[in-house]
């Protein structure tokens, strides 16, 4: 796999693994545009499983200790996925890094539930409230023709494997709160699995235009919102 593009590896991963792969509403895929992609998360393979569905490289932000540990960084960065920086840079980081990746047509990806679905086990249909950092950086960059793809990752057929004490990925990241807490790292393997495309959300210039004072907050709301409100339509259909 080591000489594969990061769209190569993920369909030669989810064929290792097994995975069947159901994709719906394949055109509403934007063409030939800057896009951010938007996704819910609780499994190791949602990278792949994008890429995958979606038929492109997509850089994909994952959770900072994922960069640290030996043999997962390296599957990390064939798969073209940038890990986050620790909290005091992270913000500003990640918002240089994407700014630059979408600038260039290259297409982002962002899990805005965070790592909490990854360490509890949650149920295939449920979905934590979403962070709002993507909206800021939709609205913040430079970039004409942008849109947000949310997109569902439903699992139909999954198994889970308990891994290592949570405690232990302290050694890689000692600045996550999760990681202090007992118990092992749930694994959720995903055997047949729906990926199910939203109605993109393109940024306009008036999104742009209101995003100053206190309207700011508002349109940054507005739009995490309706990507959140999609993403939940799309699993509730699956279920």
């Amino acid at each position: 796999m080591a000489d594969q593009s990061p769209l190569q590896m993920s369909r030669s991963v989810l064929t290792a693994m097994g995975t069947r792969l159901f994709v719906y509403h394949e055109d509403r895929i934007p063409q030939d545009s800057a896009v951010l992609v938007v996704s819910n998360h609780r499994s190791f393979m949602d990278a792949p499983l994008l890429m995958a569905a979606l038929g492109r490289p997509v850089r994909i932000a994952c959770h900072h200790y994922m960069g640290q540990v030996p043999i997962m960084r390296e599957i990390v960065k064939q798969l073209g996925c940038f890990p986050l920086e620790e909290p005091q840079q992270r913000q500003q980081a990640f918002f240089q890094q994407a700014t630059k990746l979408l600038q260039q047509r290259q297409w982002v990806g962002i899990f805005p539930e965070g790592a909490q679905p990854m360490v509890h086990l949650t149920q295939p249909s449920e979905m934590g409230k979403f962070h709002r950092g993507f909206a800021h950086l939709a609205l913040r960059i430079p970039v004409r023709d942008l849109a947000i793809l949310p997109v569902a990752i439903a699992s139909l057929e999954e198994t889970v494997q308990w891994t290592v004490p949570l405690r232990l990925l302290r050694v890689f990241d000692p600045s996550e709160p999760l990681f202090e807490q007992p118990g092992l790292h749930p694994m959720v393997l995903q055997r047949r699995v729906a990926v199910l495309v939203g109605r993109p959300y393109w940024i306009k210039p008036k999104d742009r235009e209101l995003y100053q004072g206190k309207q700011a907050k508002t349109v940054v709301a507005q739009i995490a919102n309706a990507c959140q409100d999609e993403i939940a339509k799309l699993l509730y259909q699956s279920s």
